[in-house]
Formats: C-alpha cells, structure tokens, sequence
C-alpha cells in the first residue's frame, strides 16, 4: 500500500434544469465520488472530490426521463471555490427555459473567471456558448447539435467528430455517456492513470476512451439504414474491409449507377461513402489493435488502409491517437 498522501479536496459543481438528461449528471458525479472513495480507502487519505448538483431552485429536478432528482442548491447559493463547473444537457425547451432565469448567464460569467476548468456535457454546451465563452475554442457536442452550434456561433471551432474536446481550461463533451469519459479524463488530469482506470474497471466501463474517438461508429450508423439492400451493403463493409470498396465498387454491388448510389448513400446512412468506409475500417483496426498482437503493417493491411502510415494518419485525425499509443492504452 503507498504511503498517506492528502490531495487537495476539488469541488465539483454540476448544474442541471428540468429536462436534463439524468446521465448527464450522474455518468460525470458517479466518476467523480467513485475516485473519492478509491482514493480515501485505498490510499488512506481525505477523499479528493467533493460533487454539489445545482439549478434554478434547490430541490426536485424533473428530467427528461421523468425520474426526479434532487439539486441541493440553487446556483446562486454555491458558496466558495469550484474546481470544476459543468454544464448538463437535455432538452431543448428546457434548456431555453433555464436560461430565462435573469441571473444564470452573469453567474456563468462570474465563475468562468475563477474556476479551474469549464465544462459541458451534451447539448450543455449551448450554456457556454451563449455567453461568449467557447468563441475561439475547439468544442463539440451531441452530434446531432453540432451543425446547431457552428451556424449559431461561428467563432467556436465545432469539432463534430470527438467523444469530447479540452481546449484549455474548457472541456466539452458529446452526447449523454460522453460525459463519463470527460469525467475519466479529468480524474487522470488530477491523480494519475491508474486511478482513473481503477474508477473504469469498478464503474465496468469496457475501457476509458480516448477524447478524440469517434461519436459513432460504422456499426451504429448502419442501423439506421432504410433499405434491405444497403443493409447488406453495409455488413458487407462491415465483415470486409480489405476490399475495394470505392463508390464504383459499391454501386455495382447494388446494381445503381455511381452518382446515384452516392447521393441515395448519403441521404439514408447520414454520411458519404468514402466517409462510411473510412470509419468502418477505422472500427476494424481498432478492434484488431485491441484483440490481436499483430504488426501494425498487419493490422493496416488486413483492415484495408493498404500501408501503416496511412492508418497512423487516419487515427491521428480522427482520434488524436497513434495505433502504437491506442494499443498501449487498450490492447488485450
């Protein structure tokens, strides 16, 4: 056991409204206690975290499950300092409904002077955005907000691509159980690798996902396809991703010229062909690097990115990653 050590107590201040989405609230406080209590039972010291849940009005929050649960305080009432502020998500009408509060926005500009770190869960963002604070950051969010967000302010850099973004002392996340890896990410900011990990393994989370893996996978968005036959396009790139799977390739597959097949393409699976493609070979290799111990030349060429340095530039744009340094983190 490693000697007593005292970490500074950090206080976590999560605010939420009625219509919040409940995982983004507790994903991101269960992270948090769950460190504090790894911490103070296995290292003998004060727990590290301390987690306040905010709104409005102190009391029940409605969310947008239906299930209610309680803010201690009202925002207003949080007395001082915050480590770390973090703006849940929801829905829409309820986020606009929270903002009518006359107070809210000159408090989110108050604390964004003195806290640590800044951040947004889901559609939280919009918080964050409306007040100026994400002009001239990287951010992202749900990935369905994510043209919402860029049209509605043009100087934040929307990344609409990443499981979540930190950009200074600001961090975004997307969508709902995005929050837990912010909240992961965070954790190892604060005390190392190992507990974050540790905190992975109790909350049985598969892996602690790196920030700028994909939203979505190749699989999900298969699942919305409309038409039996590009259901069965779509495993086949699925099942096979060394093949030639050019737009003149696919199209013949289901017998439509090329021009047509792109644009029905992209109308029903949200996405281009050669993007489709690209992130289904991308799911491919990730798993091999996962599961298998073969030569990234192998794992390039059996998931059909044809050399290494074109699969390290790939993870490199879409999850700020090499295969070398994905491995290490999660390979079997």
């Amino acid at each position: 056991m490693r000697p007593a050590t005292t970490p500074p107590l950090r206080k976590i201040v999560i605010y939420t409204y009625e219509g919040g989405m409940m995982l983004d609230v507790v994903g991101p406080a269960d992270v948090f206690a769950t460190a504090a209590q790894f911490v103070a039972y296995s290292e003998r010291a004060t727990a590290p975290y301390s987690v306040e849940v905010v709104a409005n009005e102190a009391g029940p929050i409605t969310m947008s499950n239906g299930v209610q649960i309680v803010a201690a305080k009202s925002f207003r009432d949080v007395k001082g300092p915050i480590d770390t502020l973090l703006f849940a998500g929801g829905s829409e009408k309820g986020l606009r409904e929270a903002e009518k509060d006359p107070a809210l926005q000159p408090w989110i500009k108050r604390k964004s002077d003195t806290v640590k770190r800044l951040g947004s869960v889901c559609s939280g963002a919009f918080f964050l955005a409306r007040v100026g604070l994400l002009d001239g950051h990287r951010a992202t969010t749900h990935w369905v907000a994510c043209e919402q967000l860029a049209a509605d302010h043009p100087k934040i850099q929307v990344v609409d691509d990443a499981i979540y973004v930190k950009s200074g002392d600001t961090y975004t996340s997307a969508g709902v159980s995005a929050g837990i890896d912010l909240a992961l990410a965070m954790v190892e900011e604060d005390l190392g690798r190992e507990v974050a990990m540790q905190v992975a393994r109790h909350l049985v989370l598969f892996l602690r996902r790196p920030g700028g893996q994909s939203q979505f996978s190749a699989q999900l968005a298969a699942q919305s396809a409309k038409t039996e036959k590009f259901n069965a396009l779509l495993t086949h790139i699925a099942e096979h991703p060394e093949d030639d799977l050019s737009v003149s390739a696919l199209a013949e597959q289901v017998a439509m010229s090329p021009r047509n097949f792109a644009r029905l393409f992209r109308q029903q699976v949200g996405e281009t062909p050669a993007k489709y493609v690209e992130r289904a070979r991308l799911d491919a290799a990730r798993r091999r690097l996962e599961e298998d111990d073969d030569k990234i030349e192998a794992v390039a060429a059996a998931t059909g990115f044809g050399t290494a340095e074109t699969l390290r530039r790939t993870m490199k744009r879409h999850m700020a990653t090499t295969p070398e340094a994905y491995r290490a983190s999660f390979g079997g």
